[in-house]
């Protein structure tokens, strides 16, 4: 009995009358002949067996559902347990961790960057408080190496990166830029290729870094699907219909990217998206 009090009945409660009534069962005959002490023994091998073949199913019904975590390979063929300086295990799963704060950021000076735009520089446009960019990712299990543009701009020489999405993906694109600025000698030698301006009425936004022969482009795709026709008998508030098997008519332009971006869906509100 001193083994079923310390089980947590709690989780497993239903099962508890089966098991006292045998353990009882047992006290009751245990004072018999000695045919008696292997029935006492059978009945406490049974309940334990029982409970370890429970314990057992759900441990593998856990696996089955729940499968370990495998490395992945980015673009670079390149895993994640190489990029790490100290990994737990032998992977290293960087969506696992929360963010720490490191008064070593941010990474770059908005104010200094010509491809951030004005109306997303906080500091600029008057706020007090510069502690909200001071904070830096950290998995649980392993460390991610500071950001070296240099390091990163020589690996992506000769490469095309490409974002695709909404203006959330339009910010990131310029926060990997002005951070990549920091490891450029000649700020010029990085220019916009059509002279444009940024803002997101532009649908294609291209940067190049000369000095590495280096690209990264943006491309304004809500939906990342086309817009279509409105069916002959669709409601009157019906404005608008995305075609889900087409892509955009712009995805001819990403075909020949080293590295392709998606990042979307962040405005499919109710009265963007089923209202339109």
């Amino acid at each position: 009995m001193e083994i079923m009090s310390r089980f947590n009945w709690e989780t497993f409660g239903h099962f508890k009358p089966f098991y006292i009534k045998g353990f009882s069962f047992g006290e009751r005959m245990i004072k018999g002949p000695c045919q008696i002490w292997f029935f006492v023994s059978f009945n406490a091998l049974f309940a334990t067996g029982s409970l370890i073949f429970l314990l057992s199913a759900m441990a593998f019904g856990y696996m089955y559902m729940f499968p370990t975590y495998s490395p992945v390979i980015n673009s670079f063929g390149i895993s994640e347990s190489n990029v790490s300086n100290d990994v737990s295990n032998g992977t290293c799963n960087v969506f696992n961790g929360s963010w720490v704060h490191d008064e070593s950021y941010p990474l770059y000076d908005a104010s200094r960057c010509p491809f951030a735009e004005r109306g997303f520089n906080c500091l600029a446009n008057g706020r007090k408080d510069g502690r909200y960019a001071e904070w830096r990712w950290k998995p649980n299990n392993c460390n991610i190496p500071r950001f070296n543009a240099r390091a990163i701009l020589e690996k992506l020489r000769g490469k095309r990166v490409v974002f695709v999405g909404d203006s959330l993906s339009r910010t990131q694109w310029e926060s990997l830029i002005c951070m990549l600025m920091t490891g450029v000698e000649d700020k010029r030698s990085v220019y916009e290729v059509n002279g444009h301006k940024i803002t997101k009425q532009i649908r294609f936004l291209g940067v190049r870094f000369s000095s590495f022969n280096f690209s990264i482009d943006f491309y304004r795709s809500v939906f990342l699907v086309q817009p279509g026709p409105v069916p002959r008998r669709a409601p009157k508030r019906v404005k608008t219909v995305l075609r889900l098997d087409k892509m955009d008519s712009i995805s001819k332009e990403w075909i020949d990217s080293d590295v392709l971006i998606f990042n979307s869906g962040h405005w499919w509100t109710r009265t963007k998206l089923f209202e339109m």
